[in-house]
């Protein structure tokens, strides 16, 4: 069902159904289950699957070496996330379970867990409901390959990985006013974060163990394990500076967490590039049609081409040219749903701008099925439209385009004769302009899933930002 496959008359809705209810991707998570848990029943366990619903409940690893704030970035995601926090205390002390004692003995004893113990306890804790219900945050667990491996064996698979980097000098002076409250858990630091209130000055503790030493100790302990885990998420793993604040970094990795990965599931472009006139829509929709084989379909071209057809509209279109109409919303949507339906925009799909201009063509073109899944707002100063627009000038001798400012004509006689077009006049292009920037925030509350871009940049830069919005998945907004 898509453009390497022989054609079918697939119906649109089929693909479009497919893609917002996300089938694929489900059934994909079914057939890993089934294989990972291997029932001998697979019916009902699919059907307890689907119950769940939870695939898409965060399930993130963070990792970092001492002092890297990985606890502290874990915990405001916790917060944030509304999901569980696993950390090795948490797990050691969990009560009524002959795993967590046995563990607890094999710490007093040898002040190491095992690492069998350590990703059973993870194991059991990761199959009780909260956790499969609200998902869970690992902090700092894999320490070694092989509990990698063990994780990996049991089908304990997160979808997020994020590595917290940091030069060793900046760890260890990090590392030497560490403090944790006793009561909350929380870390402060005597120079970047040191609590306001005296009464949780006064309680503040000194960890175990974070000596210049011990934590050059633990450092060289880490660097030896981390690149031998890091192999094992390739597509997964996130790696973050750690040698900045806090709070930038948690914006970093909560917005990694929100991104869904790409998946192998068929995937058919409906873009909709909206923009005040002189934004480039017109370019960046050539150059996704020339890269991705996508139908390129401009409004206003559409109209012109349905004139020199001599359709049943052509004549009805026609007269709205002669008196400098706008043509109807109505035989606008006939003309545009002519073409949405032929079986290349089906198959190809599409790269649409143009139309609609505002909330009210966003709805009738969404009543009649055709609704984008990439959305795309190019913002441009006036002035730079200004700029691009009314300075353009045609050769009415050669049909050649010329630009005053970035390409001038190579004489003083072609100069003289060039010409503008009406619509690039000033004062057109700043009510046609203002008219935009009116209609564009209630579409963009209508797709919410937009993407708003610097239009006012070199075009080539523009379009590797939308050919990123369009290749990887969309950013979830909240689990």
């Amino acid at each position: 069902m898509d453009a390497t496959s022989a054609p079918h008359r697939i119906p649109a809705e089929m693909p479009q159904y497919g893609e917002a209810n996300h089938i694929f991707e489900l059934m994909q998570s079914m057939l890993e289950q089934l294989l990972i848990h291997q029932p001998q029943d697979p019916i009902p366990f699919m059907i307890e699957h689907l119950h769940r619903d939870n695939d898409h409940v965060p399930k993130i690893i963070i990792l970092g070496p001492p002092a890297s704030g990985k606890t502290t970035i874990a915990m405001w995601l916790c917060k944030h996330l509304n999901t569980n926090l696993l950390t090795r205390g948490t797990l050691l002390g969990k009560e009524f379970s002959s795993v967590a004692e046995e563990a607890r003995k094999q710490y007093q004893r040898f002040k190491k867990v095992p690492d069998s113990l350590l990703i059973q306890l993870v194991q059991e804790r990761l199959m009780e409901e909260d956790c499969v219900r609200r998902g869970w945050i690992l902090d700092g667990i894999p320490q070694t390959r092989e509990q990698v491996l063990m994780m990996q064996t049991l089908g304990l698979a997160p979808r997020h990985v994020i590595v917290l980097n940091a030069p060793d000098s900046v760890l260890i002076e990090r590392n030497l006013g560490k403090r944790i409250d006793p009561v909350t858990r929380e870390i402060y630091h005597t120079t970047f974060d040191w609590p306001r209130e005296a009464e949780v000055q006064n309680r503040l503790l000194e960890p175990e163990g974070i000596s210049e030493v011990e934590t050059a100790r633990k450092l060289l302990e880490y660097h030896r394990s981390i690149i031998r885990i890091l192999p094992s998420y390739p597509r997964i793993l996130k790696a973050i500076s750690a040698d900045q604040p806090c709070v930038d970094v948690f914006y970093q990795a909560l917005t990694y967490v929100q991104t869904s990965h790409r998946s192998n599931a068929p995937f058919t472009p409906r873009v909709l590039l909206c923009g005040p006139m002189g934004s480039g829509k017109s370019l960046q929709a050539a150059l996704l049609a020339q890269k991705y084989g996508l139908v390129n379909i401009c409004c206003g071209q559409l109209l012109r081409e349905a004139v020199e057809d001599q359709s049943k509209l052509s004549e009805l279109i026609q007269s709205f040219f002669d008196k400098e109409m706008t043509v109807p919303d109505d035989i606008i949507l006939k003309v545009l749903k002519g073409r949405l339906d032929r079986p290349d925009c089906v198959h190809k799909g599409w790269v649409l701008h143009g139309f609609p201009r505002d909330l009210d063509q966003a709805h009738m073109l969404a009543s009649m099925g055709y609704s984008p899944n990439r959305v795309f707002f190019l913002n441009v100063p006036l002035d730079s439209i200004l700029e691009r627009l009314t300075l353009r000038r045609v050769d009415p001798v050669t049909g050649e385009r010329y630009h005053l400012m970035y390409k001038p004509p190579p004489t003083p006689e072609i100069q003289a004769r060039l010409l503008q077009n009406p619509e690039d006049a000033e004062d057109r292009v700043k009510l046609q302009t203002d008219l935009f920037y009116r209609n564009s925030s209630e579409l963009e509350q209508f797709y919410r899933q937009a993407l708003t871009l610097n239009g006012d940049q070199d075009p080539y830069t523009v379009f590797e930002y939308i050919e990123s919005g369009i290749i990887n998945p969309l950013p979830r907004k909240v689990f």
